[in-house]
């Protein structure tokens, strides 16, 4: 309809006029100035334009559509276990670019938990924390929904700098990861106890009917146990008891080196190779995981790839829109244009005869 619209407007300001009072000569007043009430009369047809398109618009009936949902998820609890070790600190190929182990590895993770490259789509069901390891293990963040805060942890893991702190406590890091996923449901009701919040808005279990459908612990490491109190097969069978996945990368290359930076320039220094793949295969296989070996990113892209594939997460939404009617305040501007064309042609540019 608003095609329509400068169609009616070319053919009203192109109208013909017809002569209200007949004079035999114009000539006397064919000098005379043009006031600027006539200057302003083709004003009335622009007001009378716009109001028929304001109607147009508002027989268009607008609206503003507010969609909601409601989102029942069995998701996956995910502990990401990370050895940051000294030894993580050899370089590794990725995708041409070289990396020490520690950050190739930060960037693989960070697309398997938000999505990234190859078939990598995202966790967003999924709790997901971070545990790190070297001399004894530490819980760097909690299971969490709000993956961005859990990237900045990933994002500020570093490697040990602390000779007293080096080391690889494989069965601490097992047992402590396990003890998180064993209370996952536990401290997600302690946290909307103390919100104090029936649906736990403002925390990060903030979808109705949330289950862990599963516990899952991704161990990425590149050395063998060497620090700790637990053994890393006892803390995998407890694992087990718990109902707990084990999925074991081991990272390295027999190639690998660091570079050194010295006063005569860089250089690099080949590192042995000590990575006791047999324990990480026996982890694995106990838990009814599986053991990749990664020797540069692709390769620990492809593994990770696998594990997102198994592992999946169910999600059921219902999502509607609720709509509140916006043609009232068109409806009332072509009112108030109307109103002033007429006022306007009946007073100030009003035509005699």
């Amino acid at each position: 309809m608003l095609l329509i619209v400068p169609l009616l407007g070319y053919l009203m300001l192109r109208k013909k006029r017809t002569a209200a009072v007949t004079f035999s000569s114009l000539a006397a007043v064919r000098d005379c100035p043009v006031s600027w009430r006539l200057r302003l009369r083709p004003s009335l047809v622009i007001a009378r334009l716009l109001c028929l398109t304001l109607l147009v618009i508002a027989l268009a009936r607008p609206r503003k559509g507010t969609m909601l949902s409601e989102i029942s998820t069995e998701g996956v609890a995910i502990e990401i276990v990370v050895d940051h070790s000294s030894s993580m600190g050899a370089e590794m190929d990725y995708y041409g670019e070289n990396l020490n182990r520690l950050e190739a590895l930060k960037k693989v993770l960070a697309d398997f938990v938000i999505g990234g490259k190859g078939g990598l789509a995202g966790r967003s069901g999924d709790l997901v924390g971070l545990i790190s390891f070297a001399g004894y293990a530490d819980t760097v963040c909690p299971l969490v929904l709000s993956h961005n805060v859990l990237l900045e942890f990933l994002k500020n893991t570093d490697i040990v700098k602390q000779r007293s702190e080096d080391g690889t406590a494989i069965g601490d890091a097992i047992v402590l990861a396990a003890a998180r996923l064993q209370k996952a449901e536990q401290e997600i009701q302690q946290r909307k106890a103390r919100m104090g919040l029936e649906r736990a808005e403002a925390v990060e279990t903030e979808q109705p009917g949330f289950k862990i459908k599963s516990k899952v612990m991704i161990l990425l490491t590149d050395g063998r146990q060497n620090a700790g109190q637990y053994s890393p097969l006892e803390a995998a069978k407890l694992a087990k008891e718990w109902g707990i996945k084990i999925y074991t990368v081991g990272i390295g290359s027999g190639q690998a080196f660091t570079t050194i930076q010295t006063m005569m320039g860089s250089f690099k220094v080949p590192v042995t190779q000590d990575l006791d793949e047999s324990l990480l295969k026996a982890i694995a296989e106990t838990t009814g995981g599986f053991y990749g070996r990664a020797d540069d990113a692709k390769a620990l892209e492809k593994i990770i790839e696998r594990i997102d594939e198994l592992e999946k997460t169910n999600v059921k939404s219902i999502q509607y829109t609720q709509y509140a009617e916006r043609f009232g305040p068109w409806t009332l501007a072509a009112l108030a244009v109307l109103l002033c064309e007429i006022l306007a042609g009946c007073t100030a540019l009003r035509k005699i005869p």
